[in-house]
């Protein structure tokens, strides 16, 4: 058997579906061919091949490369001024309905060439690769017209080209009503579903398609509207669900089958019941509750007991959740919500990786899978949620190298 690399020696968090807990191998060994891993278990075990490259990795941990399924990552220029409102009292609301929030984003980022939000994002995706990130979400939605949807999704696939990891474009048109539409939501909808989702699928443009379920934003019928439209193009969905309200948000993406349902800090039992029954995957975003001084905390037990898997992300925006950190997003969802060591891990791979309808090649070490390695200098896992500020990684692999 021939390999290009093999690494041995290393402590495992495969993850791998059936294996107890983190799925650890104490002693393990990793070969990769054309960007795959082509076989991963315990060193004893490894089988004769021919590799080009053996690389000892002395017993340092290894997990797959990590992955933040929750971003906006491209838009125009900072929200630093709506972070001293906040700090003066105003709220998330309050800041949005004079103009501000999501808004404000929008018309820095309509104002924005492509090459601009290209050197914008770069150095907060190069933030995340340097913490051994090797997926990442990328949601458009700070352009609210045509025109500019487009330009952040060709961002983001250029953003693939330009930096070794995988990108997956996510359509947020249906994110906030623009000031043009004269609060006329059903004509904004009109526009999302009949002109911009047709030309975002037929440029290929996007994976899947989000939407904001919120009393700011847009309500079940809506939304449901919008899914429909996805599912005409064949495109999955995702959903901003009870953030700021119940709405059933959790109902609305277990109906549509949704990849993921995101924030849920306001999701009731019945959310959580109809979320385990479709098998939607809850995305805890544990920055933006802290820098809004959220109160209500997500049902973390209820979704614990329900079985619904958990992820964790960034929900890197310039806004509620200014985060280039999915290390701090890891401690924050510990420290916040309550999750264990082994929970955050799971939430940051495999988990995320199922939020993005990419469990099949990336999220587990597993042969078969994208050779995205993440390897630690840490004694053990726990370490990794538990320091703030410190970045302990050894080495990143991504396809292999």
């Amino acid at each position: 058997m021939q390999a290009e690399r093999v690494w041995t020696g290393g402590r495992l968090a495969t993850l791998a579906a059936g294996s107890p807990g983190l799925g650890v191998i104490e002693d393990g060994a990793i070969a990769a061919r054309d960007g795959q891993i082509l076989w991963v278990g315990p060193r004893r075990e490894l089988p004769a091949l021919a590799a080009r490259e053996v690389i000892a990795l002395d017993g340092r941990w290894v997990t797959p490369g990590l992955i933040d399924c929750h971003t906006h990552l491209v838009f125009g220029k900072d929200r630093a001024h709506e972070f001293e409102l906040r700090l003066a009292g105003a709220s998330y609301e309050e800041i949005a309905r004079a103009g501000g929030g999501i808004l404000a984003t929008v018309r820095a980022t309509r104002d924005a060439s492509e090459d601009d939000l290209v050197a914008r994002a770069l150095p907060r995706l190069d933030a995340l690769i340097g913490e051994g990130v090797t997926a990442v979400e990328i949601k458009s939605g700070y352009g609210l017209e045509l025109a500019t949807e487009l330009r952040q999704l060709t961002v983001a696939r250029r953003l693939a080209r330009l930096r070794p990891v995988w990108i997956t474009p996510t359509f947020l048109g249906a994110h906030a009503l623009p000031p043009e539409a004269g609060g006329d939501k059903g004509a904004y909808l009109a526009e999302v579903c009949e002109r911009m989702l047709p030309e975002v699928a037929r440029l290929g443009l996007a994976d899947a398609v989000d939407a904001f379920m919120e009393s700011i934003a847009f309500s079940a019928e809506e939304t449901a509207r919008v899914f429909e439209a996805a599912e005409r193009f064949g495109l999955p969905v995702k959903l901003h669900a009870d953030q700021l309200s119940n709405l059933g948000g959790a109902q609305m993406a277990a109906r549509y089958r949704a990849l993921s349902a995101d924030h849920l800090e306001y999701t009731d039992g019945a959310g959580v019941a109809a979320l385990a029954a479709a098998g939607v995957v809850a995305v805890l975003l544990p920055a933006a509750f802290y820098v809004l001084r959220a109160q209500q905390r997500p049902p973390v037990e209820l979704l614990r007991k329900a079985g619904v898997p958990m992820a964790i992300a960034t929900d890197c925006n310039p806004g509620s959740s200014p985060l280039i950190s999915l290390l701090l997003a890891m401690n924050m969802a510990a420290t916040l919500f309550s999750l264990s060591v082994a929970e955050v891990i799971a939430g940051v791979t495999r988990e995320a990786a199922r939020a993005l309808g990419r469990l099949h090649s990336m999220g587990t070490l597993e042969a078969g899978k994208n050779c995205d390695l993440a390897i630690w200098n840490v004694e053990r896992l726990a370490e990794l949620p538990y320091w703030m500020g410190a970045n302990p990684l050894h080495a990143r692999v991504w396809r292999g190298t």
